[in-house]
């Protein structure tokens, strides 16, 4: 074991000092980061950096509904893999853990390794892992075994990805972790997989719930793997967006947004524009309540019969 360690810093020293290394792979630039960046020795034993309890109580008070939002998913997510002796992490955007999903029997293990509720597993504390990795890169990551930065945690298998508020801000990681010497990396990726809906699960559920008035509209993109969500109004004025909406439709990443129509985002630009748009809309929704009675919906609208046929040829109506 002390050889294997010894062999893992010398070959992250290695990686780290090689001029191409780190620019032909994501876990050689974090490695460097770790080291460069951050001071970090792969060679240090010591646990990550663990706060107080009342420290961390002011944390999850900071979270609002954010982790209430999160438990029964992260439940559900524990009900999976418990059983394979990992553990459900769930941390805010600096890292530290917040909340935790384990078998008593596994307690023990999970909080020599560090992964426990209050530590720091920020990539600038711990180097290269899972959480840390994922938040600094903003993506979702498998860190296994050797990839790890500090040779103290070659053992584990972390699978992460991240989670957006609804301003569009990240607001943390879930991750799932393992101490088994004997998972494998195609385990760890149908895992990584599971980590990552349920992430998207937890980010449309908190947007949801930031806007509780609002109509949300599912936005359809090519992008199917990412929460594509809009918050509208009475009025047709979007009041949000989740992050990846906001990338796609040029919303800004952070932030407020600037007051809009969501249908100049969602219709086709070959359509009918302003007054005449916002009619033809007037008159389906007529139609539609009405059955295709065109008699019926024009008493809706409040015009005669044959002026609501006049407008809907015009509109191109059938």
């Amino acid at each position: 074991m002390v050889a294997a360690m010894k062999d893992h810093v010398e070959t992250v020293l290695q990686t780290v000092q090689s001029g191409s290394a780190p620019a032909l792979s994501r876990i050689a630039a974090s490695w460097r980061r770790s080291m460069d960046k951050h001071g970090l020795d792969p060679a240090a034993r010591g646990a990550p950096e663990r706060m107080d309890d009342d420290q961390l109580h002011r944390r999850r008070e900071e979270t609002g509904a954010f982790l209430r939002i999160a438990a029964p998913k992260l439940d559900q997510l524990f009900g999976l893999v418990g059983q394979s002796g990992c553990t459900v992490l769930l941390t805010d955007a600096e890292g530290v853990v917040l909340d935790q999903r384990s078998m008593a029997a596994d307690a023990a293990i999970f909080q020599d390794w560090g992964l426990w509720q209050g530590t720091n597993w920020s990539e600038s504390s711990v180097g290269t892992n899972g959480i840390g990795t994922c938040l600094a890169e903003e993506r979702n990551v498998i860190v296994h075994g050797q990839e790890h930065f500090l040779a103290r945690n070659v053992g584990m298998s972390c699978m992460d990805a991240p989670i957006y508020g609804p301003d569009g801000r990240l607001a943390g990681a879930l991750d799932v972790s393992s101490a088994r010497s004997d998972q494998t990396e195609a385990f760890n990726r149908l895992i990584a997989a599971m980590v990552a809906q349920t992430a998207r699960q937890i980010e449309v559920e908190t947007f949801r719930a930031a806007f509780p008035s609002a109509r949300i509209v599912v936005a359809d993109h090519e992008i199917s793997d990412t929460a594509m969500l809009l918050a509208v109004d009475a009025d047709d004025i979007v009041l949000g967006a989740t992050r990846a909406a906001r990338k796609v439709f040029g919303l800004g990443a952070t932030g407020p947004i600037r007051p809009m129509p969501a249908s100049d985002l969602l219709v086709r630009e070959d359509g009918p524009h302003g007054f005449e748009k916002a009619e033809r809309a007037a008159v389906m929704r007529a139609l539609a309540r009405a059955g295709g009675n065109v008699s019926e919906a024009a008493r809706a609208l409040g015009v005669g019969r044959a002026t609501l046929y006049r407008r809907m040829k015009r509109l191109g109506i059938d």
